[in-house]
């Protein structure tokens, strides 16, 4: 009966993941990240042939002990990262920041992507409640993408109602990190007030990763996300925070 109710749970936890995994892939966030999902499904899956066959109880018992401190590990580095990702999802930012910088995402030829234009109109908001500061939009050219990211960027902040004088375009930008070294250049490090704009789950590695390069005032502003995508986005953002974790790109 135990092993029926673990198949169970683990064929629709895999049947789950892959469906989910496709929507993702509809998603146009122009990354191939679905395919996690696929192989968490397929992972699932292959459990719960384990447990159908009864295949667990015929493991070595030092196996068995070392799949399960494995996991438990994993799964409480994970409750970790995610607990501070979730502590960032409702910060606003001070008042009068010098500059906000709005991190890049996805664009296509109709403009920016929802992901994008939801941190595009959390700036624009800021900017109109503190018409001294000044809006810095980072991201370079992708090999899918019809113009540097940076570019659009500019002119969705315009067509809100925007003045061009108070944004400045970065356009050589990749990843997270190139978006704040980068927009270093712009700024005084030392000295300047900082926003980071960008989605709720992408804000504590985003100011993290601007401590470690040595912004000494720098705060977030978390724009909203699609809840749908959310479970993908925060899986993300977890592999990337290991990531730049382990390369030494930021505080934790």
């Amino acid at each position: 009966m135990k092993c029926l109710s673990g198949q169970i749970i683990w064929s629709i936890l895999g049947i789950l993941c892959m469906i989910y995994g496709l929507f993702v892939s509809r998603s146009g966030s122009g990354t191939g990240f679905f395919l996690v999902w696929i192989a968490m499904g397929i992972a699932a899956l292959l459990l719960a042939s384990v447990c159908r066959l009864q295949l667990w109880s015929r493991l070595p018992a030092a196996v068995r002990t070392a799949v399960l401190v494995c996991g438990i590990i994993f799964l409480t580095a994970f409750a970790v990262v995610e607990g501070k990702i979730l502590s960032r999802f409702q910060c606003g930012g001070r008042p009068d920041l010098d500059y906000v910088i709005v991190l890049g995402a996805q664009v296509y030829d109709y403009g920016p992507s929802k992901v994008l234009k939801c941190r595009l109109d959390t700036a624009a908001d800021y900017l109109r409640e503190n018409d001294r500061t000044i809006c810095i939009v980072s991201g370079g050219q992708g090999f899918n993408e019809p113009a540097p990211e940076a570019e659009i960027m500019k002119q969705y902040l315009i067509d809100l109602g925007i003045d061009p004088q108070r944004i400045v375009v970065e356009t050589e930008s990749k990843n997270t990190m190139e978006n704040i070294r980068n927009s270093f250049c712009l700024i005084n490090p030392e000295q300047d007030t900082v926003g980071i704009v960008t989605n709720n789950f992408h804000v504590f590695r985003s100011c993290a990763i601007a401590e470690k390069a040595g912004l000494r005032h720098v705060s977030g502003i978390a724009a909203p996300s699609n809840r749908f995508y959310l479970p993908n986005n925060l899986l993300r953002e977890y592999f990337g925070t290991v990531k730049d974790i382990l390369a030494g790109h930021m505080k934790f």
